[in-house]
């Protein structure tokens, strides 16, 4: 073949070779923030993020951000589109209605089609401003970069107390590591992502999935900053069944903490049985002990219903993944433009 005639077709595939080095020398990274009555923090929010954004694309990052608003009651949808309307490298997520926190950051990951995925509360308590931080990790090799709390700035002693137990339980009551003082503030690789959408069950702790996944590792130390605006959407009561939703997502220690109370309550009755037989036996019945009857009939019944109760739990969990409905539904979508983002299907 004339050299003259090979020289077009050797040019364009130096070209072709030339692109695909350029698409990856690209590195995509979504920030996934999941909303729920936060018309008020986001405008504030959002200028933050841009500027890291502005910061990522300096440093050869491709960045994007995804708005996930869980069925909020508030203008916090109105809020979204006039962000997006003014930011190209913004897409929004609407769900159907409230799934809850754990659901709406599923929703925005399982979107993730391609880089790393960085999750941020929409709260502002997280600061953004870190992120070049866990991109640099990432950079490094790691899967699973993780914000870990060095303080809690704005937030009562009791419950950072309550915090701060509920984490050093769950590491002992599971099998499955789950760091302390570390929530969702995290980044993901793509292969991690890919393994996190494996695990579709509907009690979902995010927590607990990001350790089940393992992968390598890394913590990155921060302050956690006071709320930029809003109230916390997490009272005490929602925050005592979501530790409950920790422990008997991943461990079964409630079930065996219950046969083993059950078995000393069994052995401590048989002894009191002896006794009460010995005296008779000794001194005659007199047909006393009334106090002492009632008393223990009543701890024998609430041990029995505290077990049932255990139990319960965990079948209602059974229960609910028996049904496979879909995790959630998806109201109205606003795809960024560019790779990057998933198709934002309807329901998942």
């Amino acid at each position: 073949m004339d050299p003259a005639q090979c020289a077009p077709d050797r040019r364009r595939s130096l070209s072709g070779v030339a692109r695909m080095t350029a698409e990856i020398a690209h590195v995509h990274l979504t920030i996934v923030v999941a909303a729920f009555d936060e018309a008020r923090a986001l405008p504030v929010l959002h200028p933050r993020i841009a500027a890291v954004m502005d910061v990522l694309a300096a440093d050869g990052i491709v960045p994007r951000v995804l708005y996930v608003d869980d069925g909020s009651g508030d203008a916090t949808w109105q809020v979204l589109q006039g962000i997006a309307a003014a930011d190209a490298r913004v897409a929004l997520l609407r769900l159907s209605r409230n799934f809850g926190k754990e659901i709406a950051l599923t929703a925005g990951l399982d979107q993730v089609a391609s880089g790393a995925a960085m999750i941020l509360d929409a709260d502002g308590q997280d600061p953004p401003e870190l992120i070049p931080q866990f991109v640099a990790r990432w950079r490094e090799g790691y899967d699973d970069v993780h914000g870990t709390r060095l303080s809690r700035e704005g937030e009562s002693w009791l419950k950072r107390s309550t915090a701060h137990v509920f984490y050093r339980v769950i590491q002992r009551l599971a099998k499955t590591p789950v760091p302390a003082d570390t929530g969702d503030y995290r980044l993901l690789s793509e292969r991690a992502l890919a393994a996190l959408r494996q695990l579709r069950e509907r009690h979902r702790f995010m927590k607990g999935l990001f350790g089940w996944i393992g992968f390598n590792r890394v913590a990155v130390p921060y302050a956690r900053e006071r709320r930029i605006a809003g109230r916390t959407k997490f009272g005490f009561w929602r925050l005592w069944n979501f530790a409950i939703d920790g422990v008997t997502s991943f461990s079964t220690a409630p079930l065996r903490l219950a046969t083993y109370v059950g078995v000393f309550t069994a052995c401590g009755a048989f002894a009191f049985a002896l006794y009460v037989i010995g005296k008779a036996l000794m001194y005659g019945d007199r047909v006393a002990g009334w106090p002492t009857m009632m008393a223990v009939i009543l701890f024998l019944g609430g041990v029995q219903l505290v077990a049932l109760g255990v139990i319960g739990e965990y079948l209602g969990r059974l229960y609910e993944e028996s049904k496979q409905r879909p995790l959630y539904l998806v109201s109205a979508r606003h795809p960024a433009p560019g790779p990057g983002a998933g198709p934002l299907s309807g329901a998942d």
